[in-house]
């Protein structure tokens, strides 16, 4: 099994193993227009996704060292790679509000930050392939009635069809962390806009999980107040993580009477 050198920052923890990085390369399904790599490292997939020969590919890495290695390596990227912190970067500017795919071996620490990130640009984000922790792969893959399905869950299953693609060992990182990782999958459905405002659901979503555990006539008390909702008492008797995006959907139209 070949190598590649591997460093350690921000968290995050680098793949070494080349098949493995192949197979995240060729899950993307997109790769003829605007692809966009997230925290390239020592270039382990950009090596693969220089051989697609994508029409415009790009990197955004934070990391200093890094940006030099890979234009010492990868000559062809000198005029690719963008040194910022990705959370802090305007997608919108990238490829001109054009849309493109997102890939990485994403940092454990900023998972979440990340797909928040890919939810509020899902005009423009067509497809993910990345690799995170595999319990954060599993709660985003979650489905409704599931311990896992949360927030995430919710959230982007809206907008996105979202597999999980497959597990991937420690023993294949170094330095090699305490955890499994896991490659997941996320494909722009045809949903361009939800029946109610966004930002209301966005709402909903969030205060009715800060209490999941509790039915959401508990959790969703600050926004209910003293309204009554007809024909929502059955879904008010239920905790967070028993409704379907639709039923989300539902339960926002009767707070806000939209």
């Amino acid at each position: 099994m070949k190598t590649v050198r591997a460093k350690k920052y921000l968290g995050q923890h680098f793949l070494t193993d080349e098949s493995i990085a192949q197979d995240i390369v060729s899950a993307l399904q997109d790769k003829s227009h605007n692809v966009l790599e997230i925290g390239a490292g020592m270039g382990v997939l950009s090596k693969y996704l220089i051989e697609e020969k994508i029409d415009n590919f790009k990197i955004v890495e934070i990391d200093s060292e890094s940006v030099i290695y890979l234009k010492e390596h990868y000559t062809q990227l000198e005029n690719s790679i963008i040194e910022a912190d990705f959370l802090k970067t305007n997608l919108q500017e990238i490829f001109n509000q054009e849309t493109f795919s997102l890939i990485g071996n994403f940092p454990y620490n900023i998972s979440n930050p990340i797909l928040f990130k890919v939810y509020e640009n899902k005009d423009i984000v067509t497809e993910v392939v990345g690799m995170f922790q595999k319990e954060v792969a599993e709660r985003v893959c979650a489905k409704a009635g599931s311990k896992t399905y949360g927030i995430l869950s919710v959230l982007l299953s809206a907008f996105y069809d979202i597999e999980y693609l497959f597990t991937v060992p420690n023993t294949v990182f170094s330095p090699m962390p305490k955890v499994q990782s896991a490659v997941i999958r996320l494909t722009r459905n045809k949903v361009q806009s939800l029946s109610v405002d966004e930002n209301l659901f966005l709402r909903v979503v969030k205060t009715s999980f800060n209490q999941r555990r509790k039915m959401l006539r508990q959790s969703l008390k600050p926004l209910l107040k003293d309204k009554q909702l007809q024909g929502m008492d059955e879904i008010l008797t239920k905790r967070p993580e028993q409704l379907s995006v639709p039923e989300f959907i539902n339960l926002t139209k009767n707070i806000y009477n939209v």
